[in-house]
């Protein structure tokens, strides 16, 4: 106990000791008073407290001082994640200490409200009893829904700075004071949280959270969307171990399939390999001009086992995010780019389906197999479809009947597929060349051969394999659900092919078939790409769950994801499912994993978008990259969306889209009509529409928010006339937030 009379100054380790037992009790006045320090010797203790937190010993609270991996028994915590369990893991809303934070596990009880990331709760604290928790937390109150995480240029002010978002749909700037700016440099790309509303200056304050470097450094572009959606990209060091220390699957009671020519067809850059193909004619005589196809798939399930940490890792990623320069794998290499990838002349794990098709294409059986492949090569769809075309190399030279063979069994299988009528859209994939450095050389657009089609149409077939099976066993699984359009969508896509001359057929029960015939009649038009845009933008989202409601796209009934496994968890809950229904062993779908089956398709159908909109968002701001040094050039193309503030222009170089608004449309009023999305000129009549040509000038490309500002020159061959100066509005028309934001963005 200390002396009331004690008047030396206590050592460093005395004070550490005494913040440790009271940790309500840590401002420096308490200290001074429990160690009855006066006058002149408060300056000691204040040296002592300074250099115990330089040291890292303490950490400084406003005015309070604690232990380094000490917390008070109540405190503002900060909901920092929520794992694939479902469970939250907290951490203190002031947490500054050079080490990671405390492990804090939060203990909902009944009556609590639902919280979700980011969001502040006052808890009750507890040491916890498991070595890899450090406290417990329970729920006092709710104190505030999480703030706004925001990634933005970091601008130096006079008492401070602020935040100037890259993302073009937050048309407001964020103050941040000195000591929250963790000393950010000006320029330089962060990642902040909002922390408060709106203050004096009318701006809502912000802490900087991450420092991430130079926005216009070298592949900084993949990372600015992979911190905005939130995609994990760091692998748990106990999830790397796990890849690491894992041996390859023996032969053991597996089907031994290493004789067959499974060979892979991927593009030229591609990252893994997980699915692999053959076929021969059938030799059976009861199937005359039938023909017998192997798609084998990674075995995904024997490295990745239910509840363990690759496994959790793997559910909370969802997915594996590709860009341009990168890709964010859902397993570390060690599997994904490994032991789970079918390399050529290795002996691989798998799980393959068998499946016959008749001589019109249709599938008449199909078995499924858990066995040890060996694939003799590992082509490019370039080199496939050379070969499929009667030219060999190096590679394709040893496989020419196997090859011949396999587009053989594809030709076949088109029979069924063309009376099927999947929808059978048309969309060129842009491909984005970078130089090593990171700087976009071209914009191309990729070729489609049969060999792509092939790949697909067989993946297709081993799917809906995979989902007849299950309901055969009475399994539980995830199905690929894509449920047909809205009314409301189909009166846009009517509206848009009503202006290109076309028509959709209206009362009667829609079919794909309806739908193609519209593709069909734009084929070879200059309204082919907008019309398939457009029919594109019709479609419901797809999504996983585990109640089967058909895949209207495909026209199919039943379908399940199967083959890829490396880069989708829906794909490895197959797998286990078919593992569990074939008695294969332990690895297949547990108890758990079926009881949590419709949130894990939730989950995972979010993790999804978040990964096409973190694609799209890359690609649109590579593109941008590409474009600056264009600003001033012309380009043609075509109107591909309208909206109350302007329109969009979709370019035909580049596929990029940019921004005209009502603003830079000259005097007269625009009208936005929502029945049909067109625009009409008040003054002179003119009509807007979605799928008209035009000549646009750039007039701006911001990288790092993807934007492109265009100026209308020419619309459907009808030049436009000239608009009001550069940024000032129409008369008697207020400037649109998009407006405000791009002529922040320029001045910062």
């Amino acid at each position: 106990m200390l002396g009331e009379d004690m008047s030396d100054i206590p050592s460093k380790q005395q004070l550490l000791d005494w913040i440790k037992e009271n940790p309500t009790k840590t401002n420096k006045r308490e200290i001074a008073r429990a160690f009855n320090i006066k006058g002149a010797a408060r300056i000691d203790l204040k040296r002592l407290l300074k250099e115990l937190t330089a040291e890292g010993h303490l950490q400084k609270n406003r005015k309070a001082f604690r232990g380094s991996a000490d917390l008070p028994p109540v405190l503002v915590l900060s909901v920092a994640r929520i794992d694939s369990h479902g469970d939250l893991w907290a951490q203190p809303v002031d947490w500054r200490g050079e080490d990671p934070a405390p492990k804090i596990l939060f203990f909902p009880k009944k009556g609590d409200p639902a919280l979700t990331k980011n969001d502040q709760i006052l808890c009750r604290l507890s040491p916890s009893s498991d070595p890899d928790i450090a406290y417990e937390a329970r729920l006092i109150r709710k104190i505030a829904s999480g703030p706004q995480k925001i990634i933005g240029l970091y601008r130096i002010g006079s008492e401070g700075g602020r935040v100037v978002p890259v993302d073009k749909k937050i048309d407001r700037e964020y103050r941040v004071a000195k000591d929250d700016s963790m000393g950010a440099k000006e320029g330089e790309l962060v990642e902040a949280q909002q922390i408060g509303p709106k203050g004096r200056m009318g701006l809502p304050t912000a802490r900087i959270v991450e420092r991430l470097g130079d926005p216009m450094a070298p592949k900084a572009i993949s990372l600015i969307a992979i911190h905005q959606h939130g995609i994990p990209d760091e692998f748990p060091a106990e999830v790397v171990a796990q890849a690491e220390d894992a041996k390859p699957a023996p032969l053991g009671k597996r089907r031994d399939l290493r004789d067959l020519p499974l060979f892979t067809i991927d593009p030229e850059d591609a990252r893994d390999r997980d699915d692999a193909i053959c076929a021969f004619p059938d030799d059976d005589p009861k199937n005359d001009g039938g023909y017998v196809v192997w798609v084998a798939i990674a075995d995904v399930a024997w490295y990745v086992r239910p509840g363990t940490a690759l496994d959790r890792e793997a559910r909370n990623r969802g997915n594996s995010s590709y860009f341009p320069d990168r890709v964010v794998p859902m397993l570390p290499d060690a599997l994904s780019g490994d032991l789970c990838s079918l390399h050529e002349n290795v002996d691989r794990a798998c799980l393959a389906v068998r499946f016959v098709l008749n001589s019109s294409g249709h599938k008449i059986a199909h078995e499924f197999h858990r066995g040890m492949m060996r694939s003799p090569a590992a082509l490019s769809y370039h080199q496939a479809q050379a070969a499929a075309d009667g030219t060999y190399d190096e590679a394709t030279e040893p496989l020419k009947q196997q090859i011949a063979d396999l587009f053989a069994a594809y030709h076949v299988a088109s029979k069924a597929r063309n009376e099927r009528q999947p929808l059978d859209l048309e969309l060129p994939e842009r491909r984005i060349v970078l130089s090593e450095e990171g700087k976009v050389l071209s914009v191309d657009f990729r070729d489609r051969f049969d060999a792509h089609k092939l790949v697909e149409e067989f993946m297709v077939t081993a799917n809906v394999c995979a989902a007849e099976t299950l309901e055969q066993k009475r399994s539980p699984l995830m199905y690929r659900v894509h449920e047909e359009p809205s009314p409301g969508k189909l009166d846009v896509l009517r509206e848009v092919a009503d202006a290109a001359g076309l028509t959709m057929a209206k009362g009667q029960v829609l079919h794909t078939q309806h739908l193609n015939k519209l593709l069909k009649a734009a084929a070879g038009t200059e309204d082919a790409e907008v019309i398939n845009m457009s029919v594109l933008r019709s479609m419901m989202q797809a999504y996983y769950a585990p109640v089967n409601l058909g895949h209207f796209g495909l026209n199919l009934r039943k379908y399940a994801h199967f083959t890829s496994p490396i880069r989708r968890y829906s794909d490895l809950i197959v797998h286990r499912a078919l593992i569990s229904a074939h008695k294969w062993g332990d690895d297949g779908l547990s108890p758990q994993e079926i009881e949590r089956l419709a949130d894990t398709g939730d989950w995972i159908s979010l993790t999804e978008r978040r990964s096409m909109l973190a694609e799209r968002d890359t690609t649109d701001r590579y593109l941008a990259a590409f474009l600056a040094e264009r600003v001033g050039s012309e380009f043609s193309g075509r109107v591909s969306g309208i909206a109350r503030f302007g329109l969009f222009v979709k370019l035909d170089e580049t596929g990029a889209d940019g921004i005209i608004l009502l603003s830079h449309l000259g005097r007269e009023y625009w009208r936005y009509n929502e029945k049909d999305g067109t625009l009409k000129g008040e003054d002179s009549g003119r009509i807007i529409a979605v799928g008209m040509p035009a000549l646009v000038r750039l007039a701006e490309a911001e990288p790092i928010t993807g934007g492109l500002t265009l100026e209308l020159l020419e619309l459907d061959g009808k030049p436009m006339p000239k608009g009001t100066s550069r940024g000032k509005p129409a008369q008697g028309r207020k400037i649109s937030k998009a407006a405000k934001h791009k002529r922040r963005m320029r001045k910062a």
